[in-house]
């Protein structure tokens, strides 16, 4: 049985995002997945996406909760709350230990039961704010 969209993205967040169960990644991206949101110097497929996950958690021990999903035929957009704890280098930034707290948005489309195309604004700004005691200039309703 194939489970539905909402529980494909919801299974994903948990699944590598949270439990960086990268074994099970087959089971959520399409073959021709395409991350639209990765850095320029990774690549656009799976392999771009898992490097950017392990580089996030060498900066920061982290937890994605899902604030608000909403799924509509082959899209499937999720307003997402990180917590994050900084044990690691990040934007020239030593690692401080301290716990902070970013917001943001992910869309994903999907394709024969699984993600086929990813783009996320993740607010790393209001990230380097906190970690360098700076004013947060963003206003972004929780």
């Amino acid at each position: 049985m194939q489970r539905s969209n909402k529980t494909l993205i919801n299974d994903f967040i948990e699944q590598i995002w949270n439990l960086r169960r990268f074994d099970t990644i087959q089971e959520f991206l399409h073959p021709d997945f395409i991350d639209h949101s990765l850095p320029d110097h990774l690549p656009t497929g799976k392999e771009g996406m898992l490097k950017w996950i392990q580089a996030i958690s060498f900066s920061f021990e982290h937890t994605t909760i899902i604030d608000d999903h909403v799924t509509e035929n082959d899209k499937s957009v999720i307003k997402v709350r990180m917590k994050m704890k900084h044990v690691g280098l990040w934007r020239d930034i030593p690692a401080t230990y301290k716990e902070v707290e970013t917001v943001g948005y992910r869309l994903y489309r999907l394709a024969d039961g699984k993600i086929i195309e990813h783009w996320a604004l993740i607010d790393g700004q209001s990230l380097e704010n906190q970690l360098q005691n700076a004013v947060h200039v963003c206003k972004v309703a929780e």
